[in-house]
């Protein structure tokens, strides 16, 4: 009879303790889809694993490398990846259709907004601006300067954002090639050779303010940073539905005044299919231990919920959308 008792006690006890059982013992395996080993968005990748750990022990995001945004959306589609990083450019070729995707891709769903702030930097020699009176971009389409500049490689979004920005002050790779300029694809860690040598006069590209390859630049040669009008910066936003971005000027010691530019943003993406217990537990661990990602760099201290729920590209899914609005944003 004791030992029914005692039975029946202990079978109690793990009802109750099951019916008390935290959430966070549901664990994830899941796969991120971002770009190139040892960049931001790998740190990004660490910084989505820690948080998801955190409120979800013994899970695990495994970072995926990838060719970037652009593969990451038919990654994403194919169900290849369970989150990708995507930038928002990339995001609106996508659900528009858009080069380089062969038709509409709108599977995706927003789970969080991971960063707005990498500027498209105008960064051109200092001598060369002085010499041509160069103070904003629209100069060179006014003055039809022979200018050779560099844009990002072909492929990458901010390439083609570069060449709008181009082709929204009247000057085209194919006008600035017909005043005798040039206009080269580089990847990023080329152009600084490219600027330091004197084989372009200019610099167009995403990059964080302060980075630490425009601090070499900057140390080797004399440089300064070209705006655009207000209204150059509308026709950009509209083609690519980005955000308007002023450089601060105390942001370089060589640049005195206030730089306004476009800046394309990184969000994380599911599928809209997506189980929506997964997306609302990846939210809500998102929106815990977003300390986490701020940790990975220095470039994402910014980082808060509000900002996380702040994308406007690709709607979020409901779970996430829910987790945000219990949050109060």
């Amino acid at each position: 009879m004791k030992k029914c008792v005692s039975a029946m006690v202990l079978g109690g006890m793990m009802v109750a303790a099951s019916a008390i059982q935290p959430a966070s013992a549901q664990t994830y395996n899941l796969t991120l889809c971002g770009a190139s080993p040892g960049g931001l968005w790998s740190l990004l990748g660490a910084g989505i694993d820690a948080a998801v750990k955190a409120s979800f022990p013994g899970s695990t995001v495994t970072y995926q490398t990838s060719g970037g945004g652009l593969a990451n959306v038919k990654l994403l589609d194919e169900g290849n990846c369970d989150l990708a990083i995507i930038h928002d450019a990339e995001a609106k070729a996508a659900i528009g259709g858009l080069e380089p995707f062969n038709g509409v891709i709108d599977s995706m769903a927003t789970v969080a907004q991971l960063y707005t702030w990498a500027p498209m930097q105008a960064i051109v020699n200092a001598d060369y601006a002085a010499e041509h009176r160069l103070t904003k971009l629209e100069d060179i389409a006014e003055q039809e300067l022979p200018i050779q500049i560099a844009l990002n490689r072909r492929g990458n979004v901010v390439s083609a954002v570069g060449e709008s920005m181009l082709n929204a002050v009247g000057a085209s790779p194919e006008q600035i090639e017909s005043w005798g300029g040039q206009v080269t694809y580089a990847a990023s860690s080329e152009q600084g050779d490219l600027m330091r040598d004197r084989r372009v006069d200019m610099i167009l590209n995403s990059l964080f303010v302060n980075h630490s390859s425009i601090r070499e630049l900057a140390s080797a040669i004399d440089v300064t940073l070209l705006p655009i009008t207000k209204e150059t910066a509308q026709k950009v936003i509209d083609e690519w539905d980005i955000q308007e971005f002023t450089i601060p000027s105390d942001a370089y010691e060589w640049n005195d005044d206030d730089t306004l530019t476009v800046t394309v943003s990184a969000q994380l993406f599911v599928r809209k299919d997506a189980d929506e217990q997964m997306v609302r537990d990846i939210t809500t661990a998102l929106t815990e231990n977003f300390e986490e990602l701020r940790r990975v760099h220095n470039a994402m201290s910014p980082l808060d919920v509000e900002l996380m729920a702040g994308a406007s590209t690709v709607d979020y899914h409901p779970a996430a959308q829910e987790v945000y609005e219990q949050a109060g944003n």
